[in-house]
Parts: structure tokens; C-alpha cells; sequence
């Protein structure tokens, strides 16, 4: 998800929470059954060792992982000779209508989840994910008050009489059973929070064994917050239906036993789940536009003024969709080696068709860049959804084969609209791996899909040659351009001294929304540098071995760095990147103090040589060396100050304020000389001291602008005498702007 702003309030939520009844926590209700199940593509486990030992929960507080997963973890790197892409664990097949007066869903699901563990499982925890949109004492509302007020970020819209959204569990059945469920707070979020409920089994769940739940449910779509919702006939339907959670085994992202991974549903957090098979009939007022995850089964079948339109796909592990009234259609397709012809759409209201333009192409040439560098593509389709004015928190979304952008009525050629544009597009679809092929656990390691997808948005638009124009049309009629490529936005926004988090961090334990926005361009920013010190061939053979190696499995931290250490040879380059920035707060500002120069000339004093001692006093070395210089002088009447008869001995001094970096030092000389020293240990300072013919007159540390990581380049150099030719420029582009202005002016 693209980062925005966001605000709130806590005293509300915590009214709410003083005044919620406190016969509601112990609320539990009935819910219903479906068919055979599907046949299980591993074998079963063996028998459980504890049968009667219940199954913990994730911890509350968990984050990056620094112990790799096992080899077989999620059953083995995916060959690609398999019958599925992905080990589905879970089936989902639902029937939904959409009532487009009330924004609201009802639905049936039959569910399908096969327990991959050693033991019955006789309880398990399902997502209802937009109970966050209840009230004020979700966990979503009570830590947007205490986030945004230390920081910005999306999702700050308030929501007014009729605009709340929520899932009710009409019934879930097990076979013939009703089943009891219990919300419950797995992170001790408040106790009004109903984002995750615990639904105990009739009959336990054999180790191997599949259940069978049927479902009936009830989604009230809240007004845009963020993420999903209604505005006007626009509706966009995301985490809509209840979800099983995930249940991981030992070796599996740091598991050392059997748990539940069901988090609650955060304000900055996103999403984690099973890959699966999807089959969807979604039924809608025949005048919509309906775009969702997989591919579309055949034609839309209409009757009485409502449509229903079937969707399947498989190996994904969501399922999102839109309904618009009104809305438009661009189609385009994609194809590339090793991927099957991608039908690519774009969905959008009519006043955005220049913006759904470069959607697409922006698109089509995600698909191109991410296949080429990471992986084929695996999918038949893909689709994107402009939203509408006043809907821009449904923008900058993504599911799997599936996400929202941004749009502009109005799109200048070359134009911060354009970039704002290319880059959503290409930051959403590139979800697509690192979130939906890689399906990492957004909750407890974002840096894993916004960092990481970060990172290989601006390596895209460095090779697009794309950066972001800052000028405006008026701006280009007076001449002033001023533009700033992408790896350097990110580094200006990436909070780079003294950092509250870690960007290993869970979602939630954060100082501030702002702390959390980190997690993609402080991410980014490492990755750049890292890039630097291995190469940028190597950085991505070893993104693109991660990816072979992740794909359709869950990876963590520890697995990404494992792999760069395996590609890369060089585990301490990768580990002291990961230690300060993944694990760590560590931060980076080296700078060039001081640099002091003296003659290297004769000494005054008594000296012996050959046994016999002589005194030269300071009035006979001043003439002699005056005599030296002068003469020298006269021989080469070109010579530059700092040149001279007599060698000079420079001393740089560098400190280093926080984190070490391996760092190189660019001397410049008098006469036009320059020479590179490297700075690579753990001394907090260093006097480099040179004796040459020429004294030093400017030092630099990382002449090549590679260490994005320096919180302050500003200290990086360092002249002996001031240079003022940098405020000549400016004053002059100021002088000129001015003339125009005034030239404007007086033809008016």
C-alpha cells in the first residue's frame, strides 16, 4: 500500500471504551456447514506428541525474524513441477450479493482448511477484518488517536451516522452443528475490539485432516477509511468475508512449536494468509462494472436488473472486488517468457481516462520489469481500479492479481501528476510479488513487502530513467526545472537520524504513524546502499534467488538474509546491514572535521651529523627558506597557492557520529590532484596525515553519493578556505526568476 497521511483522536476511543457494556465481551453465537473436502496435496503429519496441550497464539509483540526457516518449511521450495502453483491449504467458495442502496454484502461461504500440523486441532481463529470499522473501540480506532498524534499517515477520515462498517456472523456449521465462537484480542488490544474470533469445533480436526465450515455472513462496507469501502455508487469490496488465520509449524518463521498466526486488525497493519483456491459468484445491479481477483468464468449471467459474474483463481491468498456504477473499461494485454498471456484492465470513472492511460501502460510495463528482474508472472489477468474524487483512500491498494491507483482528471505530460501516477501504479502492482507471490507476513515484517517493494519501484524507475519533476508549467516558463531522482525522495524521507524503530518492527509497535512510513523509504534506503556494496548484479541474482526460492511459501527477515549472504559471499557486508537496520536503530553520520596544513621545511635547532653538532638559528631559516621560495617562485610563475619548494603535510580529521559505514575519502591537492583513502573499521575517529607536494584544500567523504544511509551529507566535506560559488548560483537564479517576474508584470 502506497503510504499517505493519517489523523484521529484518542479521547473518543477511549470514551467508547469506558462506556461499551460489559455483558458484550462474553458475546458468543451460533454459525453453519459445506461439501466434500478437497483432497490434501501433502501427506498427512504424524500423530500429535501433546493431543490435549492448546494451540498458543502468535505473541503479541512479535516481529522480525532472525533465525531462518527450515528447508522444508511450507513444504519445500516449489519446483514449479508441481500439480498447483502453490501447497493450497484452504478453499474458499462463496456466493455474494450486493445490496447497493445500504453498501452492504450478504454472503455464504463454504470454507476448506486442510491441518497441515502433527495434532487435532479443535479450535480455530478466523479474520473479521472489518469490525475495525465498527466503532470507536476497535483496536483500528483506539490506536489511531495515540499514532497520529505523534506522526502522519492515512486512513483519518471520520466516520458519521451510517457510515460504519462490520461482519456479522449469521451462522457457521459444522456438518449438521452449530458452532460457539468468541471474539478475542490475541495482541491485548481493547476488549471492544471484534476483528478476531475464536470458533471452537464440534469435532476436532484430525493431524492431516480437512474441515468443512459453512458459512453465512453478513458485510456492512463502511465509507471509505482506508483500504476498502463505499463513496456515491463506487464500492470497493476488500476484507469482506471472515478468514481463517494461519496456522504455522515449527521452523516456519521462527515457529519452535505449532501456533496460530491471527493478529488483530491494526491501523498500520495489513495482511498474512494460506494461498488457496478462490471461487466466487458475486451478484450486482446490472448497470455496475465489476472488476475482482482471478479470472471470470464465461459471461456475466443477468436476470430481474441484477447480474452475477463468476470468478476463480487459484493460488492466491485473498479476494477483493469492485462494483461501480457508471464506471469505464481499458483493456490491454501482456506477454513475456515463461508467463501466460495477461489480460490487463483498467476500471475507472469517466473523468479519469487520461490517468487510466498510463494505469495501463504504467501496467503493462510493471509486468514487463517484474517478470524480467524477479520472476515470471504467473496469472491470466490483472486488474486495476481508479477510484473516484473524494474516494482517494480506496487508492493505492493491492490484492493478488488486483489493485487500486491514483488518479487525476487533468495529466501534464512530464508532470508530478504523471509520476504520482506511474509510481502508485508500479508501487501496487509490484505488491503483486512481494505481498502476493512472496506473501509475506505484513503484521509482523512490513519492511518485507512495502520496504522491499520500495526498493524495486525506484530500481524500475532508475532504469525508466524517471524521476520526480518538481516543476510546475509556470516553473517551465520561466526556465526553472528543478527535478530529484527517486532513491533521493527516499532518502530525504526516511527519517535517517536516530530512528524510533527498527524497520524489522511489527506493524503496530511503532513510536508514530510517521515511525511506520519509515518502513518503506528507510527500507528502500538500506537496500540502495547494500546495493552499493555487493553490486548491482549481485543484488539482483540474489533478489531474484529469494523469489525462486520464497515464491508461494512465507518467507522472513532471516530468509531474505540468507539468501543475499548465499548469492553474495560476503555474510558481513549483509549482516552489518541487517544488525543496524532490520534488528537495530542504528544510525550512520560521518564527517569531515578539520584540515590543517603546515610546509614540511627545515627545522631551527642544533642536530648532529657525523658526530659533530650545529645549530641553525630561526633568523638564518627564515632568510634561506624566503630565499627557497622566491626562487622557486620565479621558476614557475604558474603555480597555484599551495605549491612550492618544499613538501606539505595535510592531516584530515574524521569522526564518525554514529553507526560505522565503510566510507571513501576523496583528498583534492592545490595543484589539482586528487586521491581516494578508504575509511572501513570501528574508530570513532581518524587523523589521515599525507605528506605531498601539494597541500590538501578540500576533503570529501562519499564522492560518489553511494551511502544514502548518512543521515547529514551536509557535514560530508570540507574546504580549507570557503567556496562561494554556490550561493553566486543561487543568488543569480533568484536575480533571474525576479527579472521575468518583473518582465511579466509590466506587460500586464
Amino acid at each position: 500500500m502506497a503510504s499517505s497521511k493519517r489523523s484521529g483522536g484518542l479521547l473518543p476511543a477511549l470514551l467508547f471504551l469506558l462506556a461499551w457494556p460489559l455483558g458484550a465481551l462474553a458475546q458468543q453465537a451460533a454459525v453453519s456447514a459445506p461439501a466434500p473436502a478437497a483432497a490434501s496435496t501433502t501427506a498427512p503429519a504424524p500423530a500429535a506428541s501433546v493431543p490435549d496441550a492448546p494451540i498458543p497464539l502468535a505473541a503479541p509483540d512479535a516481529a522480525a525474524v532472525s533465525v531462518p526457516s527450515a528447508p522444508g518449511a511450507w513444504g519445500g521450495e516449489r519446483s514449479g513441477s508441481e500439480p498447483t502453483l502453490s501447497d493450497r491449504v484452504v478453499s474458499y467458495r462463496i456466493e455474494a450479493e450486493l445490496d447497493a442502496a445500504k453498501h452492504a454484502v450478504h454472503g455464504t461461504e463454504q470454507l476448506q482448511w486442510r491441518n497441515r500440523s502433527d495434532r487435532e486441532v479443535r479450535s480455530i481463529y478466523m479474520h473479521l477484518y472489518l469490525n475495525a470499522f465498527a466503532n470507536q473501540g476497535s483496536t483500528f480506532f483506539t490506536e489511531r488517536g495515540v499514532l497520529t498524534a505523534h506522526g502522519r499517515g492515512r486512513g483519518n477520515a471520520s466516520l458519521e451516522k451510517g457510515q460504519w462498517g462490520w461482519i456479522d456472523l449469521n451462522s457457521v456449521r459444522q456438518a449438521d452443528t452449530d458452532l460457539k465462537y468468541t471474539f478475542v484480542q490475541p495482541d491485548h488490544g481493547p476488549a471492544t475490539d471484534r476483528s478476531v474470533v475464536r470458533i471452537d469445533l464440534a469435532q476436532p480436526v484430525p493431524a492431516g485432516g480437512t474441515l468443512t465450515l459453512d458459512i453465512d455472513f453478513l458485510s456492512q462496507l463502511p465509507r471509505v477509511v482506508e483500504r476498502t469501502g463505499w463513496f456515491g455508487d463506487f464500492n470497493l469490496v476488500a476484507q469482506w468475508f471472515p478468514k481463517i488465520g494461519v496456522l504455522e509449524l515449527p521452523g516456519e518463521r521462527g515457529a519452535t512449536e505449532v501456533r496460530w498466526n491471527c493478529h488483530e486488525f491494526h491501523f498500520n497493519s495489513e495482511f498474512y494468509a494460506d494461498f488457496g483456491l478462490y471461487d466466487v459468484k458475486l451478484t450486482v445491479p446490472s448497470d455496475y462494472t465489476v472488476g475482482a481477483v482471478g479470472e471470470l468464468q464465461g459471461q456475466p449471467q443477468s436476470d430481474g436488473g441484477k447480474t452475477t459474474w463468476h470468478f476463480v483463481q487459484g493460488d492466491v491468498h485473498d479476494f477483493a472486488w469492485v462494483a461501480a456504477k457508471g464506471y469505464k473499461t481499458l483493456d490491454g494485454t501482456y506477454e513475456g517468457p515463461g508467463s501466460p498471456k495477461v489480460a490487463v484492465r483498467v476500471i475507472y470513472p469517466p473523468e479519469y481516462v487520461a490517468s487510466a492511460q498510463l494505469v495501463l501502460k504504467a501496467s503493462i510495463d510493471s509486468l514487463g520489469y517484474f517478470s524480467r528482474t524477479l520472476g515470471a508472472y504467473p496469472y491470466r489477468t490483472l486488474t486495476a481500479v481508479v477510484p473516484p474524487y473524494n474516494a482517494g483512500e480506496a487508492g493505492g491498494m493491492e490484492y493478488p492479481t488486483f489493485f487500486t491507483a491514483d488518479g487525476f482528471s487533468d495529466v501534464e505530460p512530464g508532470t508530478i501528476s504523471q509520476y504520482m501516477i506511474d509510481f502508485v501504479t508500479i508501487h501496487e502492482f509490484g505488491h503483486g510479488y512481494f505481498y502476493g507471490l512472496l506473501a509475506s507476513n505484513e503484521f509482523e515484517e512490513p519492511m518485507l513487502d512495502e520496504g522491499l517493494n520500495e526498493y524495486w519501484d525506484q530500481r524500475m524507475l532508475r532504469e525508466r530513467k524517471q524521476g520526480i519533476d518538481l516543476s510546475t508549467p509556470f516553473m517551465n516558463w520561466l526556465g526553472v526545472t528543478p527535478s530529484m531522482d527517486g532513491f533521493t525522495q527516499e532518502r530525504l524521507t526516511a527519517g535517517l537520524r536516530q530512528p524510533a524503530d527498527p524497520i524489522g518492527e511489527n506493524a503496530w509497535d511503532r513510536l508514530s504513524s510517521s515511525s511506520y512510513g519509515t518502513v518503506y523509504s528507510r527500507t528502500a534506503t538500506a537496500m540502495h546502499d547494500l546495493e552499493e556494496r555487493l553490486g548491482k548484479d549481485v543484488m539482483e541474482k540474489g533478489f531474484a534467488e529469494y523469489y525462486k526460492r520464497w515464491r508461494f511459501r512465507h518467507p522472513s527477515v532471516a530468509d531474505l538474509r540468507a539468501t543475499l549472504i548465499d548469492v553474495s559471499g560476503k555474510p558481513d557486508v549483509v549482516n552489518q546491514v541487517f544488525d543496524q537496520v532490520a534488528y537495530g536503530t542504528a544510525w550512520v553520520d560521518d564527517a569531515v572535521t578539520a584540515i590543517d596544513t603546515e610546509e614540511v621545511t627545515p627545522q631551527a635547532g642544533t642536530f648532529l651529523k657525523d658526530g659533530q653538532r650545529s645549530e641553525l638559528d630561526t633568523a638564518a631559516l627564515d632568510k634561506q627558506l624566503d630565499k627557497q621560495r622566491a626562487d622557486w617562485k620565479k621558476a614557475h610563475p604558474k603555480a597555484r597557492p599551495g605549491e612550492g619548494p618544499f613538501p606539505w603535510r595535510s592531516t584530515v580529521t574524521v569522526r564518525r557520529y554514529g553507526a560505522g559505514a565503510p566510507q571513501t575519502l576523496r583528498l583534492t591537492y592545490a595543484d589539482g590532484g586528487h586521491e581516494d583513502l578508504r575509511w572501513n573499521d570501528d574508530r570513532r575517529w581518524v587523523r589521515f596525515v599525507v605528506t605531498k607536494p601539494s597541500k590538501v584544500v578540500s576533503a570529501e567523504l562519499d564522492p560518489a553519493q553511494t551511502v544514502y544511509l548518512d543521515a547529514n551529507k551536509l557535514n560530508d566535506s570540507y574546504a580549507s578556505k570557503p567556496d562561494g560559488s554556490a550561493a553566486r548560483r543561487w543568488a543569480a537564479d533568484a536575480a533571474a526568476l525576479l527579472q521575468n517576474l518583473y518582465s511579466l508584470l509590466g506587460t500586464l
